[in-house]
């Protein structure tokens, strides 16, 4: 069973600025409502260590695998619950330049696995919503900037 969702905004701010707020970890725990990462987004191929945070309170430490890393437009990465095929997610962030001076921020994951279809309502709703929130974040930190 596979379960697709997404999410985008508009910031008002260059591709380049939005990518920099975005891969610098280091100020994550000052405006981030859900992700944490634990260090710098390492290279294609490698673990990042990760708190994933619902708006529900739902709280989980992650160690996906980093897909793509493509400064300024993709991060892409396939994290998994326990083993690969229970309950696995392909995330991912894209920045499309709409003008010189806005971005479309794009935020979405694709789900697979057994426990999709018991999860459903958890995606749809509490993960969904933590996508809104993070963008809301993002915006308001580099838009502030």
């Amino acid at each position: 069973m596979n379960r697709a969702i997404q999410t985008k905004i508009l910031i008002h701010s260059p591709v380049d600025t939005v990518w920099e707020a975005l891969m610098d970890y280091r100020y994550y725990p000052e405006w981030s409502p859900t992700i944490q990462p634990e260090a710098d987004f390492p290279a294609v191929g490698h673990r990042l260590k990760i708190k994933l945070r619902q708006p529900n309170g739902f709280s989980i430490m992650m160690y996906p695998q980093i897909l793509v890393k493509d400064e300024p437009t993709e991060l892409r990465w396939r994290g998994r619950l326990f083993f690969q095929g229970l309950f696995d997610g392909e995330h991912y962030f894209i920045l499309r330049e709409v003008d010189a001076y806005t971005t479309e921020f794009i935020q979405g994951e694709n789900f697979s696995g057994l426990l999709v279809p018991f999860m459903r309502r958890m995606i749809e709703k509490d993960t969904l919503s933590g996508f809104d929130l993070f963008n809301q974040a993002l915006k308001k930190r580099v838009e502030r900037s």
